[in-house]
């Protein structure tokens, strides 16, 4: 089982992730079943790629990078089932292009935010978000109110730790400890749910935050590959009557009228 996991970002000569994609292509690969391979792709490079850089540099991550980079990763999403993968997951944890890449292709797309959140109610019925930034919090419960599930959110509370994070692992460890036990004692959240995988789990292991608070702490991304690991065997992919899906061919995407 081929597996592809879409960055949000292009990857170009000049500028590659802010991660190295080979300790994070095996920690991915580490949360999948035995015959199960996660490798890591990137969209095209695209005009309007720099709106992330520049509110990134800002601390002011409030989705519309995201709106900018949909097209692009719709387009990786449709080149992968081309090239012979059995499932996408898009890699971040705000669901970017997986409702485009739903009506694109046959194979199951995955949104590692809603895919998360549904996770969490099946093992309790108040969940306690993390987000990295302040300005994710309006954006990400925009995501929730329209997936219907804002009012399963106990609490949000922003990290406000992005730029140069994984210099900052202690910190930022030190600070979502003190989230967890607000979100537990103050909202009455019943378990946690970290978005900004960039930072959990890239950085910090959420296993070793539920054990230094004792309250349980998922794992986004392996609750991503372990769904599409579950669709795949079992055949399952996004009902066509939710997304109706015409036949299109690459150039489609790539063309211009």
């Amino acid at each position: 089982m081929r597996i592809l996991f879409v960055d949000q970002a292009p990857k170009t000569d000049e500028k590659g992730p802010p991660y190295d994609v080979q300790a994070i292509t095996k920690l991915l690969n580490s949360y999948a079943s035995a015959g199960t391979t996660v490798e890591i792709g990137f969209p095209d490079n695209y005009e309007g790629a720099q709106v992330m850089e520049s509110i990134g540099a800002q601390s002011k991550l409030n989705g519309l990078h995201h709106m900018m980079e949909t097209p692009g990763i719709v387009r990786k999403i449709f080149w992968a089932q081309e090239n012979g993968y059995d499932a996408v997951i898009s890699s971040n944890t705000f669901d970017p292009g997986v409702d485009g890449g739903r009506l694109a292709v046959d194979i199951p797309v995955i949104g590692l935010n809603r895919a998360s959140m549904h996770a969490a109610l099946v093992l309790a019925d108040r969940v306690g978000v993390t987000v990295p930034l302040p300005s994710h919090v309006p954006y990400t419960r925009r995501i929730m109110r329209a997936n219907g599930l804002e009012q399963f959110i106990a609490g949000m509370k922003p990290i406000g730790v992005y730029v140069n994070a994984g210099e900052r692992e202690d910190e930022i460890f030190g600070i979502m400890v003190k989230l967890i036990r607000e979100l537990v004692d103050e909202d009455g959240a019943e378990i946690i749910l970290p978005l900004g995988g960039a930072l959990i789990p890239y950085i910090v292991d959420p296993d070793d935050l539920a054990k230094a608070t004792g309250v349980q702490v998922l794992n986004t991304k392996a609750i991503g590959i372990r769904f599409a690991e579950l669709c795949v065997s079992r055949k399952w992919t996004q009902s066509a009557l939710t997304y109706p899906r015409a036949k299109l061919d690459y150039k489609d995407f790539t063309a211009k009228l």
